[in-house]
């Protein structure tokens, strides 16, 4: 064989335009930071405390440590619990980790003595199972929740707070919004608070915009929460922020002073990507961003890579190491936003495969943002998840019991939400004298799919006008008395309650969300408290019932016809069938056929399905005769039935949905001579078909054996209809009344 001739594989080069191999997939270099987990760069544990001082850490002197060094060493590790914690070897730990006989809290109490290495060789001794495992202990509160993101392209106001109506009647604890144009930033938190209380009171916002606007805008009320503060795992990482721990320290303090709950950013390489990787595996450098998070005394942190998740994932373990650190940051005792969030793979398989080590044991924060609108709209960057993915989700939630976040909406309740908002925003911008919102703008914003469906707006006077929003004295107090002034009184209360939460301070807690009817969650009053089989948060009850209310669910009664007989079809019997003696071919048909039924799968009468067949039989110059199968539904038995009682020895199967075949008298019972398998497939001409087919077997000629179409898709839509068919079938069995001979009348 030449095989410098030779043609490439045609398999190799179709699948080499897969989804999946659109993405770039890179080997380690560890001295650039393209390394997941276990760098040789990364240093080995160890501590030394003097005086009550840590003066080494990780093979560091206290006077080589830089500043991230310092400020872990400083309020990040429990000097009264180190040396217990750094003694027990790491693979002891990680089976604590798994051991559903130790607590949370006793787990948390030995990572808070740990330092940054120590706790890298810790993760490397899971495997992704193992970390499932762990993160559903870990988890700080005890039932998960999800995060909508909520922005358009436009940056309308009226779409906004549609969008995040909607989010809030869908089940979102949290709606975060970002903007295309900076100044637009008033006006975008405005219509995300006022929208998400539309949707359901208690839902908590933020807008993701440079610090320290974002802080002026929390302390005006608009925002409730904030993620914006953003750390690194090296110094010159930090250094491209003009930031260091301590100034991210301050601002979290000056956020919670505020009455504002906040979580740090973080993500595996983010480091690498600046340039900054320092040797370092993305795991380790993750792991000193999180205990600067918890120095900082925040509640939490939204981390999984984040906007960096395709460096991570072009390289080996790179989804292995982003659940690592969701499971890091849960076992430091901070609540965890697991990403999932932006865009992580072409391939829609890899995606939900990432999504399920967070989705199945439940992070505090599945996605660090849900998109609720197309793509195109998400001002994010594009989200990994969208609105065109809402059922998949509600059906995963469904699939396997498993508490997503989400729950199912109806049609109905959702145009009635939407244009709630987009009112309650159009009633405020009119009250406090912003620009006009239209009634056409409404409208639009209550059925629109994205930002394409919406009117322009005059952009330079919303501009203005947000501006001028920013720089006065007006708060959200001021949208409390324009909605209740103009008759929408339970978002007033829903906006004012939120300005009183955060007087009360309580959903400053870790992990805090409102419940129905402003009631805290958190990790202090509902705290995980899983311990293995029958114990934590079980999704039962009315949470159960929600994820199973499906729109698209069908009450199986009604999926199929009413009992019904064809009424072009009359089948009359004349006795016990008796075995033939002449050249024909019997028709031996299922117990309902023409009598509870009336047509197949195909969607073909049982009158036209039966005159094809017996038209090509006798168009063969072969007889025919019809027999009904009371004994059984099986089509082979039927069949066989059939063939038993032929002249020819030939006989045709049929049940009432429209499976078929042809048997011989002899053969097995699932040894036949043709079987169309396919009801949904079949035509009337391939019936006619069959028949003729029949008939040649009977007569000692050789057929060509009839053309099947093959739909693999068919099984999946039809399952469902073909079991309640056929269990309909079944019901009309009647073994004592064997085989009947039919008179077969076409009226």
């Amino acid at each position: 064989m030449n095989t410098a001739r030779m043609a490439g594989s045609k398999r190799f080069e179709r699948l080499s335009r897969r989804e999946i191999n659109r993405e770039v997939y890179v080997n380690e270099l560890p001295e650039l930071g393209l390394i997941v987990m276990n760098s040789p760069g990364d240093p080995r544990p160890s501590l030394d405390i003097r005086s009550g001082r840590i003066v080494e850490m990780d093979r560091r002197d206290m006077e080589n440590f830089d500043a991230i060094d310092r400020f872990i060493a400083a309020h990040a590790i429990n000097i009264d619990q180190a040396e217990h914690s750094m003694s027990l070897d790491s693979i002891e730990i990680a089976r604590m980790l798994v051991d559903i006989n130790v607590s949370r809290q006793e787990i948390m109490k030995v990572f808070s003595g740990l330092t940054p290495a120590k706790i890298a060789q810790v993760m490397n001794h899971l495997n992704v199972v193992e970390m499932m495992m762990a993160m559903q202990k870990m988890r700080q509160r005890k039932r998960p929740y999800d995060q909508a993101h909520v922005t358009n392209w436009k940056e309308n106001p009226t779409l906004l707070a549609a969008d995040a109506a909607e989010a809030g009647l869908r089940g979102f604890a949290e709606e975060e919004t970002t903007v295309r144009v900076a100044r637009m930033a008033p006006f975008s938190a405005l219509a995300l608070l006022v929208g998400s209380q539309s949707g359901r009171p208690g839902v908590m916002t933020q807008i993701s915009c440079e610090e320290a606007l974002n802080l002026r805008l929390a302390m005006k009320g608009l925002a409730t929460y904030a993620e914006t503060l953003s750390v690194y795992g090296t110094i010159p990482s930090f250094l491209d922020g003009d930031d260091t721990p301590w100034s991210k320290g301050i601002l979290s303090s000056a956020y919670a002073s505020r009455g504002i709950k906040s979580r740090f950013t973080s993500g595996s390489g983010s480091e690498a990507l600046m340039g900054y990787g320092q040797g370092k595996s993305m795991l380790y450098l993750e792991i000193r961003c999180i205990m600067m998070v918890k120095g900082a005394g925040s509640q939490g942190v939204q981390n999984g890579s984040i906007s960096c998740i395709a460096l991570p994932e072009s390289l080996p373990n790179g989804v292995r190491g982003v659940m690592a650190e969701n499971l890091v940051a849960a076992s430091l005792g901070l609540e965890v936003a697991s990403g999932n969030d932006a865009m992580s793979s072409h391939s829609q398989m890899r995606k939900t495969a990432k999504l399920m080590l967070q989705m199945l044991p439940g992070t505090d924060f599945i996605t660090s943002g849900h998109s609720v609108m197309p793509r195109k709209d998400n001002l994010f960057g594009g989200g990994n998840f969208d609105a065109e993915d809402m059922d998949d989700w509600h059906v995963i939630q469904r699939d396997m019991q498993v508490d997503g976040g989400l729950k199912p909406v109806r049609e109905k309740d959702v145009l009635a939400v939407r244009e709630k908002g987009a009112r309650a925003i159009q009633a405020v911008f009119d009250y406090l004298g912003f620009p006009e919102i239209a009634d056409e703008e409404v409208d639009a914003a209550t059925t629109a799919f994205s930002s394409d469906d919406m009117p322009d707006r005059d952009s330079v006077a919303d501009l203005a006008a947000a501006d001028a929003f920013l720089e006065s004295d007006l708060t959200a107090l001021d949208v409390v008395k324009a909605l209740d002034a103009k008759g929408f009184k339970d978002v007033a209360e829903a906006v004012l309650e939120m300005q009183r939460q955060r007087v009360l301070g309580d959903y400053l807690h870790t992990s805090a969300v409102f419940g129905d009817g402003f009631n805290v969650e958190s990790a202090l009053n509902t705290p995980n408290d899983y311990l293995g089989p029958g114990t934590g948060y079980r999704v039962e009850g009315k949470v159960w019932k929600d994820i199973c209310n499906l729109p698209q669910a069908i009450d199986p009664v009604k999926l199929v016809c009413e009992e019904a007989s064809d009424p072009n079809l009359i089948l009359r019997s004349v006795g016990t069938a008796a075995p033939g003696e002449c050249l024909e071919v019997v028709v031996a048909l299922g117990p309902a056929y023409a009598s509870v039924m009336d047509g197949t799968l195909a969607g073909i009468s049982h009158a036209e399905a039966l005159r094809a067949i017996l038209d090509g039989i006798e168009s063969e110059g072969v007889a025919s005769r019809v027999v009904k199968v009371w004994h059984g539904a099986d089509l082979a038995d039927i069949g066989l039935s059939g063939a038993k009682l032929s002249g020819s020895g030939i006989g045709i199967g049929l049940q009432s949905k429209g499976t078929a075949l042809i048997h011989r008298k002899g053969l097995a019972p699932l040894n036949n001579l043709e079987l169309l398998g396919m009801a949904p497939n079949l035509t009337l001409e391939s019936y006619s078909a069959l028949g003729k087919n029949a008939a040649c077997y009977a007569a000692g000629r050789a057929p060509s054996p009839v053309p099947m179409k093959i739909d693999n898709m068919a099984r999946l839509r039809l399952i469902v209809h073909t079991t309640l068919l056929h269990h309909r079938e079944v019901n009309q069995i009647d073994k004592n009344r064997g085989v009947e001979e039919m008179k077969a009348i076409f009226p």
